[in-house]
């Protein structure tokens, strides 16, 4: 995994840099003292994982991962704890309290580290000697986890604000995350999904009827934009 820390503390980036030497599979890239310099290492590099402290001068860390495009998995470490809701929020992989003991870090890294590995799979779907599959489910982030969502269930995405809500079949029970429609189009096969809306994906395994302007998925009715009706018309042979 590619690493950067970001920290105006250089005491606080050598712990945590003597630490990651510990760990095997972890490639350090960059430490940043200047959350303003560290954008324009993540806009030039391929990164995994960030340590991000939050109070630094000229922008707050979290502010920081808000401006971050496509933010990867972020370990937040600081010496106040009251910026955890906040950190929960962002999906953040963990949170962790200066003074930072070694014990815990490998715990977080360990989490990092588990969550690349199931998003690379989830990517890379299924292969075979002739061919390429599309994967038959996705990883997304809901609160602090990784949460494995099987494809054959996801029967809508709705968009509310900057989260997207997951509406699972049979189970009913949905899942919230942070990310944008692009990013998950990116990971779904766009044989089964396609956006019918600004605020909506629907599978097209569970569409159930067709009005003039609406899709329903049993009984619920999904609006169909106006700058996606051709091509929803054409997705279902209409």
């Amino acid at each position: 995994m590619n690493v950067v820390i970001i920290d105006d503390e250089p005491l606080a980036i050598e712990v945590i840099e003597s630490y990651l030497a510990q760990v095997e599979g972890m490639e350090l890239i960059a430490t940043c003292t200047n959350p303003l310099g560290a954008l324009n290492v993540l806009n030039k590099s391929k990164v995994d994982l960030i340590f991000l402290d939050i109070e630094m001068p000229n922008l707050n860390g979290l502010d920081l991962a808000r401006n971050i495009e496509n933010l990867p998995q972020v370990i937040i470490t600081t010496a106040y704890s009251e910026y955890a809701l906040e950190g929960f929020e962002l999906n953040v992989t963990d949170y962790l309290i200066k003074p930072v003991p070694f014990q815990r870090f490998i715990k977080a890294v360990a989490r990092a580290k588990k969550n690349h590995e199931l998003e690379t799979r989830s990517r890379r779907g299924i292969i075979n000697e002739n061919n390429v599959t599309q994967p038959d489910f996705i990883f997304i982030k809901a609160e602090y986890d990784r949460m494995r969502v099987n494809l054959n269930e996801l029967a809508y995405i709705e968009g509310l604000k900057d989260y997207l809500k997951f509406h699972l079949k049979p189970s009913g029970k949905p899942l919230l995350t942070l990310a944008s429609f692009k990013e998950i189009l990116e990971k779904l096969p766009p044989s089964k999904f396609f956006r019918v809306h600004r605020s909506f994906i629907v599978n097209i395994d569970f569409v159930t009827a067709i009005q003039k302007t609406k899709i329903l998925i049993g009984d619920i009715r999904i609006p169909i934009g106006e700058k996606y009706k051709k091509e929803v018309y054409k997705r279902l042979n209409l």
